[in-house]
């Protein structure tokens, strides 16, 4: 039998992120063999997958980054079960490489993302050899890209909320303290939409019907139920229109008045936010 080093150890845990007692298992079993050892680990994270599928992923963080001309972003939300693995540098540092990748890559989805190499792997492979390691269900549920001629990136104490923002007409004034207010309002106040024309059709029949009814529970003749309605969904619109918002620094202006006091011409081209779970 060959005897296995503290060295090999070592070796097979730097190539693997593996836990020193699970190579030292894997080397043992695998008679020293380096290639056996890693199948033998990887194996270890495909039954470890196979028998979380059905556990709840909901923990974990939202990552953001900017790449290096200032042109494009990226989130993404990795998940986990528990917050303790959330914490953890392994995890963490999953979640960076996959990103760092993706916005290398400028990966326009999701599923372009599942299929990215990260180190010499597949994400998918990636993340069952984490799964392995770490013992709990591990996935990408969310992952956006964004461009724009300056973009901000917030992301809210504890990576439970993350933010990207795309601005456009700028006309290269730095808008880092800008961008991290916009950030921050819309981490705080969940928009739904960029302005009232965004909002899907749908959403906006349904909130007039919802209004409609609240104005007949009260005993409002039938003939001002629609105007009466309009006001109540324009209220709406002033609570989940970002440009129609108080800012909430100084509520006496709207966000697209803030937007206008910066610059005429400054706007915001595309924004997204992700909530951890949600």
């Amino acid at each position: 039998m060959s005897t296995i080093t503290a060295q090999d150890v070592n070796k097979l845990r730097q190539l693997t992120g593996a836990g020193m007692m699970d190579c030292k298992k894997a080397l043992s079993e695998s008679g020293g063999d380096f290639d056996g050892a890693v199948e033998l680990l990887r194996k270890k994270g495909q039954k470890v997958s196979a028998s979380r599928q059905d556990r709840e992923a909901t923990e974990g963080g939202i990552f953001a980054k900017v790449s290096a001309d200032g042109k494009t972003a990226a989130m993404l939300e990795l998940n986990c079960e528990t917050d303790f693995v959330a914490r953890n540098e392994d995890f963490q540092g999953i979640a960076t490489g996959i990103l760092e990748e993706a916005l290398s890559k400028q990966a326009p989805d999701l599923a372009a993302v599942q299929n990215l190499q990260v180190k010499g792997q597949k994400v998918s492979d990636l993340l069952t050899d984490a799964m392995g390691r770490i013992g709990e269900k591990i996935e990408v549920s969310k992952y956006v890209l964004i461009h724009g001629e300056q973009l901000s990136t917030y992301i809210h104490p504890g990576a439970k909320v993350g933010v990207l923002v795309a601005f456009e007409g700028a006309a290269g004034v730095d808008l880092a303290v800008v961008g991290k207010d916009i950030s921050m309002q819309i981490a705080a106040m969940n928009p739904q939409a960029l302005d009232k024309d965004d909002l899907p059709a749908d959403v906006v029949a349904k909130e007039m019907e919802i209004a409609k009814e609240q104005v007949r529970a009260q005993g409002k003749p039938e003939n001002m139920l629609e105007k009466i309605a309009l006001g109540m969904l324009n209220k709406y619109y002033k609570e989940n229109t970002l440009l129609q918002q108080e800012f909430v620094k100084d509520p006496s202006k709207t966000i697209a008045q803030y937007l206008k006091e910066t610059n005429p011409n400054l706007k915001i081209k595309a924004f997204k936010r992700f909530h951890l779970g949600a």
